[in-house]
């Protein structure tokens, strides 16, 4: 008890801060990390470091010399596993967190790809539709044919026209612009994935994997529409539910008049904006 009081008469508003920072620092890794295939790895992890704590105390001299042998080379392991939400974590720091686009633009953007994808999945013609978030994808974009091309329904459904050039590939917009076209998209390699999925849909679950990116997939197949996020799948969204998901996702809640932005999008477009 006397330690503890002189330890909390001894603290410095440097020691707060120190605290404050690591905890805010784990507190956006496991963010990062929660419901990956990562936070599965560091529970591993965690049991490994409990052997080693154990092995010492009850004096296992020879599962210690092993662990500890091992645990010497866990930096490059980490490294080696942990390689995309390393990219994802570091991209996170550098990120932009304002935007020139104002929330009526926005909203208007994200109409043209709920009407672009509806009448693509009723004509069963499939693609990839990636929306940048705060994460940048320059080096997708760079990978793609780049364009420049205000977002609109009948852009979109050009593109992905199988007799277009460019058909193959996702579509990358950011902001309200189509930045990209034919980009080629990780593939995720987790097994949870249905087997009824091929390569579109593996690399829409890439692409939100590495990064905060949205993605929608379009289902030539079954003329369905599926939304990713985070490496979960939303399948067979129908326009409403497209647009809620999207419009929760981009458009801020903005006061204006005395109004938030929502109220007065529903007040422009209620039967778009209805639940």
């Amino acid at each position: 008890m006397k330690i503890a009081i002189e330890t909390i008469q001894n603290l410095r508003w440097q020691d707060i801060l120190d605290i404050l920072l690591v905890a805010f620092i784990i507190y956006r890794l496991i963010l990062i990390i929660k419901g990956t295939r990562t936070f599965q790895v560091l529970a591993g992890l965690a049991v490994l470091l409990l052997v080693i704590i154990v092995s010492r105390w009850i004096e296992l001299r020879t599962m210690d010399w092993i662990f500890t042998k091992l645990w010497s080379q866990i930096v490059i392991v980490l490294i080696i596993l942990f390689h995309p939400e390393i990219r994802r974590a570091l991209a996170q720091i550098g990120k932009n967190p304002f935007s020139n686009i104002t929330p009526m633009e926005e909203f208007k953007t994200l109409e043209e790809i709920v009407k672009a994808s509806v009448s693509l999945a009723n004509k069963k013609i499939g693609g990839i539709i990636v929306l940048e978030r705060e994460i940048d994808l320059r080096e997708i974009v760079e990978m793609g044919i780049q364009l420049d091309a205000k977002v609109s329904k009948e852009i979109l459904n050009i593109i992905f026209l199988p007799q277009s050039p460019i058909h193959d590939g996702a579509v990358i917009i950011k902001g309200n612009r189509i930045v990209a076209a034919g980009c080629f998209l990780p593939l995720s390699l987790s097994p949870d994935i249905s087997k009824i999925f091929g390569t579109r849909h593996r690399a829409a679950m890439g692409i939100t994997e590495e990064t905060d990116a949205v993605a929608i997939a379009l289902s030539e197949e079954m003329g369905t529409i599926s939304v990713i996020i985070g490496g979960k799948m939303t399948r067979e969204v129908d326009a409403a539910t497209l647009r809620r998901i999207l419009t929760k996702i981009f458009i801020k809640e903005m006061k204006k008049d005395g109004l938030p932005i929502i109220q007065r999008l529903r007040n422009l477009f209620p039967e778009r904006t209805a639940k």
